[in-house]
């Protein structure tokens, strides 16, 4: 009964220390899953003009239309996180590094759409926890999730052991 109880006080001591940091994953997780349904989240994709491979645009013109927006966020390719091309619509989306800012530049016209607000780049750096340092994502964030695999395999013991106990305890 003895490791029993020193597996229940690990069990509830570690699940009371870690509690918060599985309840903001948690929650930023949900987000995160449904982040696309949200406009407030990830902006939608604005489609493009319609057209073929071969009228798209080089991506140094990509880099003009975006610049000439003169956002503070997007002043030079040092500024730019990545683009992500969306081929079905026609679409890159430039996305800045700073403010979680994206521009969206039609493939086959050059038009530009925004800035727009990317909450979901900042869920996930909460989610994964580089919000606050290299240290909390490399080094905190995996103890956590090895907190929370022994949370889940010593709930389960705990629940076991004393129908274990019982049952060996009924047999004649």
């Amino acid at each position: 009964m003895r490791a029993f109880r020193t597996l229940w006080l690990m069990h509830r001591w570690l699940g009371v220390s870690v509690g918060l940091v599985l309840l903001v994953s948690a929650a930023t997780g949900f987000l995160l899953l449904v982040k696309k349904d949200y406009p407030w989240l990830q902006p939608a994709v604005v489609p493009g003009a319609v057209g073929t491979p071969a009228q798209l645009q080089p991506l140094a013109a990509v880099y003009d239309a975006v610049f000439a927006l003169q956002l503070p966020q997007l002043r030079s390719e040092d500024d730019i996180a990545r683009i992500d091309f969306r081929p079905a619509q026609r679409v890159h989306k430039v996305i800045s590094k700073h403010d979680d800012v994206e521009v969206q530049v039609c493939a086959i016209t050059l038009h530009t759409t925004g800035p727009l607000v990317r909450r979901s780049d900042w869920l996930e750096r909460l989610h994964d926890g580089s919000l606050f340092g290299s240290s909390m994502h490399g080094i905190v964030m995996p103890v956590v999730a090895l907190v929370l695999l022994f949370l889940a395999v010593s709930g389960y013991v705990m629940w076991l052991w004393p129908k274990w106990l019982r049952r060996r305890h009924a047999r004649p």
